[in-house]
């Protein structure tokens, strides 16, 4: 898809016996995503970004335990790692960018989920939040 971004990563899962194959919508919203993340690759100083979660099926996206509307489910997500930087350093990095992101989630302190607008021609919401296990929270501003 890009130099730094595969379709198979993008759409990797366990189990991998569940079909994860993307329809023509949000293969188009992949192909966007895989850009965008190129973008983010940049901005972190050229370090990988390794892909946990992208896109999900309907039984894929079920067996995480995930909203419907999630936006993996569109091709529109990505749930990443960035070797030697924590997600607290990677949400300050990106929100501090400038990058036309729509969602930014410090994850149970574990990973950072990504993601784009839905629609390539709508306006990116550029929210930063935290999910832990006592809810979702703004993200801070003494941590930007």
């Amino acid at each position: 898809m890009t130099p730094h971004f595969t379709l198979a990563e993008l759409t990797r899962t366990d189990p991998r016996t569940l079909d994860n194959t993307p329809d023509p919508a949000a293969l188009a919203n992949l192909h966007r995503l895989a850009a965008f993340l190129e973008q983010v690759r940049e901005v972190l100083g050229g370090r990988p970004v390794m892909i946990t979660s992208g896109y999900r099926s309907a039984a894929v996206n079920a067996a995480c335990g995930s909203r419907e509307s999630s936006q993996h489910r569109l091709g529109c997500a990505a749930d990443i790692r960035v070797p030697g930087m924590s997600p607290d350093a990677v949400v300050r990095a990106l929100r501090a960018s400038g990058l036309a992101y729509d969602q930014l989630i410090r994850e149970f302190d574990s990973w950072t989920h990504i993601s784009i607008p839905t629609q390539a021609t709508a306006a990116p919401r550029k929210m930063a939040l935290i999910i832990d296990k006592t809810g979702t929270h703004l993200f801070p501003a003494d941590l930007a």
